[in-house]
């Protein structure tokens, strides 16, 4: 089932999500929405706070950031590719390495705002997957970015935080008009009341 997403402005995407344990009620139905919610939305990434769900959870799947990229001609020469297509329960950054680099970002909830933002190149993170097996693993590239991104969401921080404060300051009405509901998008969204 596709779910609205939340947009900015909602008092959950600021809030810092708790850990779940393996009896979540109806865990690998919510997890299967997420995906298809992603996907329908063209997302590669999706946070349980997007959906409006206070909980550590997020879906990511990179592997489409390198074939949009092949599709047109850009370069593909990062250290993660082909990608990954990974459920992350109850993450918990270990570290954080390498010098910072930026990209162009978006969000789901923050939709038509794209901005170049700073993080670091390398993740060491702690979590579980669907199954609740445990990992330790680095990420790298591309991949590490959508997964700090994504654990931005269940720590209640925004990609847009990252900004400068005249940055932010410019884009005000454009945040503004988001919370208001005044924005166009091909997927369904949810605005704070």
């Amino acid at each position: 089932m596709i779910l609205p997403i939340v947009a900015y402005g909602s008092p959950i995407l600021r809030k810092v999500c708790k850990d779940i344990t393996p009896d979540y009620p109806e865990l690998k139905t919510l997890i299967d929405n997420m995906w298809e919610t992603m996907y329908s939305s063209n997302g590669v990434g999706l946070a349980a706070p997007q959906i409006n769900k206070e909980i550590r959870l997020f879906v990511i799947d990179s592997e489409q950031i390198f074939k949009n990229l092949e599709e047109d001609g850009e370069d593909t020469t990062y250290p993660d590719k082909p990608g990954v297509k990974e459920v992350f329960i109850n993450a918990h950054i270990v570290e954080l390495k390498g010098k910072e680099w930026s990209y162009n970002e978006g969000c789901l909830s923050i939709p038509k705002i794209r901005e170049d933002i700073f993080r670091a190149e390398e993740v060491v993170l702690e979590y579980v997957d669907e199954n609740f097996k445990p990992h330790t693993k680095t990420f790298s590239g591309i991949t590490a970015r959508v997964i700090l991104h994504e654990y931005d969401h269940i720590e209640g921080k925004l990609f847009i935080d990252y900004l400068k404060p005249l940055k932010r300051t410019l884009l005000k009405r454009k945040l503004d008009d988001i919370t208001k509901g005044k924005i166009s998008v091909d997927y369904r969204m949810v605005f704070p009341k």
